[in-house]
């Protein structure tokens, strides 16, 4: 039998007692891979929990990028589920929303309250 069909959606936000450093920019350092398996870390069980859980594949981080302040860094990764759900962007955002009080906490990292952007 085939598989269902994969899509895809973006999700960004700002980490604010992360401190940008140019190791992070780049793919293939350690730093940017070990920042990357913390964010799976906490990233993965909130969309296995959400409305699209079941059908929930993964994320991949695409990006650490400089936030507007020092200690600021930015966070781009796409995410993928299966193709039998509908996938409500603005749910999504307000469950993401919920469970990360009100988009300041993602595990022991404080984010930018209006940083978190959900799009399909």
């Amino acid at each position: 039998p085939l598989s269902a069909a994969v899509r895809n959606f973006t999700m960004n936000f700002t980490i604010t007692n992360l401190q940008f450093t140019a190791d992070l920019a780049m793919p293939n350092s350690k730093k940017f891979k070990a920042t990357e398996r913390v964010m799976y870390h906490y990233i993965d069980p909130l969309l296995q929990k959400s409305s699209i859980g079941p059908a929930y594949s993964g994320c991949k981080v695409m990006a650490f990028r400089s936030g507007r302040k020092r200690d600021d860094t930015g966070v781009d990764s796409v995410c993928s589920y299966k193709n039998n759900v509908k996938f409500d962007r603005e749910k999504v955002y307000h469950e993401l929303s919920t469970m990360t009080n009100g988009v300041t906490k993602l595990g022991h990292y404080s984010l930018e309250k209006n940083s978190l952007y959900v799009n399909g």
